[in-house]
């Protein structure tokens, strides 16, 4: 036994199995989201029920079957359900009973022996509604204005046709409101703050005003273009009012939907298994190209996934060359001794500083003191209101920056390390200068080094959380920070995040049952994204690495 111990072949099994057991936890983890945040797309039937109330009485329901469980009878006393039966466990099912507006919550738990007479009628109707969630229910008549145009066996066809002509005036709408009237707001804004600047700056008043009568000229022209806007507006606020959907609920309440407050209807007892595969790619699209609603607990998830690309590609220009600037100084000009110790101690140190630190360090410094001081000398029209003093988009990509520049560092100058003397002294013996040899010898050899630390950092940078809550990640922000509006790309504002919108649908959201498959969803994303930036970077790292090495041998 201990001539085995000694032939290390103990070490080597316990590593394989550590490995393994890793492997096996990764995988289970990454099935569990995937299970839950992908089944949350298909069309699930909807069932009838005769479900018994708290009272004793009867009510028939319409709900979609979200899960069923297994209870102890002792666990149903404490939380105050009376019991028939002197059963030691009992089976209970969640149904997701849509129409908020109506039940006052959408998710109820109830005894599976409490319901009664399930039946899957072919004309239950999915309603995703802009506003209260789902309205699960029946369709009986459609009304422009007050005339019935559509009931029968033509309701169906006529409404999926009016639904999306009505989310077609959705769009215009929002295409103006945040398209063409923010243009105008941001021109009349920009008059305003042309009429201060002059005045800061001491401009005679004489330019003052010459200034102040061509700007009433174009803040004229600019209302009039509004006017046109706003009619526009209410044209099709008219439009997109002039529909409506009468419908039935399950126990026979008559309700009116305004076709505008309709995003997407659906009929998932009709469908047949094609309907459905196409539904479920179609609402994952939806997920993934929406904005998000309903305190991003419905709809999509796009502007959290552009704010993430964009900060971790930002991020990424910012570290590279401050990372590998700073490593080469450190390995190849910097003086050895105890000073660069020092240095080397106080950047791994730097590595393992808690995140939340370099969150509170961007705030006081980058946001307050650098954008302060560049609110001040560059936007003072516009004090006390900040410009760049605010958190936004550059500030977070500049704190993950600073928080994953020590790890681009390390591995940098481990690369630099790895490259043989007998290469920088072949060189320097044909005659080329220290900085030749160091600039196109020694970095090119060391890049694979440098894309091993712009992928750890990547890795990092994409799914930290506690920071950009500080510098510039939002639960919802309004508009992209890239448009078409002068400079196009706008740093100086706020973005959401995938990480951040994780943590607001996981442990900020009002209804836990309704934002629960949509955390597994995001969450499933998130890692799906970071795979492939960091696929991305390891594919141009082997090419770097085989294209060096080729030219080496």
């Amino acid at each position: 036994m201990k001539a085995w111990f000694r032939t290390g072949t103990p070490w080597i099994w316990l590593n394989a199995g550590a490995i393994a057991l890793c492997l096996v936890m990764v995988i289970g983890v990454l099935g569990l989201i995937l299970v839950q945040g992908a089944a949350h797309f298909w069309p699930a039937d909807l069932h009838t029920v005769q479900a018994k109330q708290s009272d004793g009485s009867m009510k028939r329901l319409l709900a979609e079957q979200v899960r069923a469980e297994d209870v102890g009878a002792a666990v149903l006393r404490d939380s105050g359900v009376k019991l028939e039966s002197n059963e030691l466990v009992y089976q209970r099912q969640l149904l997701k009973l849509g129409n908020r507006d109506v039940y006052g919550r959408d998710f109820a738990w109830f005894l599976s022996h409490d319901l009664s007479d399930r039946q899957e009628p072919l004309d239950a109707t999915v309603i995703e509604r802009r506003e209260w969630g789902n309205f699960y229910g029946f369709p009986v008549k459609l009304l422009e204005g007050d005339k019935v145009v559509a009931e029968g066996a033509q309701l169906w066809q006529e409404l999926v046709v009016r639904i999306e002509r009505s989310n077609d005036i959705h769009d215009e709408i929002n295409d103006i409101e945040r398209g063409e009237i923010g243009v105008i707001n941001k021109a009349l804004e920009s008059l305003r703050l042309g009429k201060r600047r002059m005045e800061l700056d001491g401009a005679p008043a004489a330019e003052i005003a010459i200034f102040e009568q061509e700007a009433q000229q174009q803040k004229a022209e600019l209302e009039a273009s509004y006017a046109v806007l706003q009619q526009k507006l209410e044209a099709l606020y008219e439009q997109s009012r002039r529909d409506n959907l009468i419908v039935v609920t399950a126990e026979g309440k008559t309700m009116t939907i305004n076709l505008s407050q309709i995003v997407h209807a659906f009929q998932p007892n009709a469908m047949s298994i094609m309907q459905k595969i196409g539904h479920y790619f179609g609402a994952i699209y939806a997920f993934l190209s929406e904005d998000p609603r309903e305190a991003n607990t419905e709809g999509g998830i796009f502007p959290a996934i552009f704010g993430t690309i964009t900060m971790v590609l930002l991020m990424a220009i910012i570290v590279t060359p401050f990372g590998v600037l700073a490593a080469i100084y450190l390995r190849e000009y910097a003086k050895q001794g105890t000073v660069l110790k020092i240095i080397r101690i106080s950047v791994y140190n730097l590595a393992g500083v808690p995140s939340i630190v370099y969150g509170v360090f961007g705030l006081g410094f980058f946001v307050y003191i650098m954008g302060g001081s560049i609110d001040q000398l560059f936007y003072p029209e516009s004090l006390p209101a900040p410009t760049v003093g605010t958190p936004g988009l550059f500030w977070a990509s500049l704190t993950l920056a600073l928080l994953t520049l020590p790890v681009v560092i390390v591995s940098t100058e481990e690369g630099l390390s790895r490259i043989p003397s007998t290469i920088r002294m072949g060189s320097l013996a044909l005659g080329a200068t220290k900085s030749e040899t160091l600039w196109k010898v020694v970095v090119p050899l060391a890049t694979p080094a440098m894309m091993t630390g712009l992928i750890l950092s990547i890795a990092r940078a994409a799914g930290e959380v506690a920071p950009l809550m500080l510098v510039g990640v939002v639960k919802l922000a309004p508009s992209l920070p890239i448009d078409g509006n002068f400079p196009y790309i706008h740093l100086e504002q706020k973005i959401m995040h995938l990480g951040f919108h994780v943590y607001d649908v996981g442990f900020q959201s009002p209804n836990v049952e309704a934002s629960r498959p949509l955390l597994y969803a995001t969450a499933l994303v998130l890692v799906l994204l970071i795979v492939l930036l960091n696929a991305v970077a390891i594919r141009l790292r082997n090419k770097l690495r085989e294209k060096y090495r080729s030219e080496s041998d």
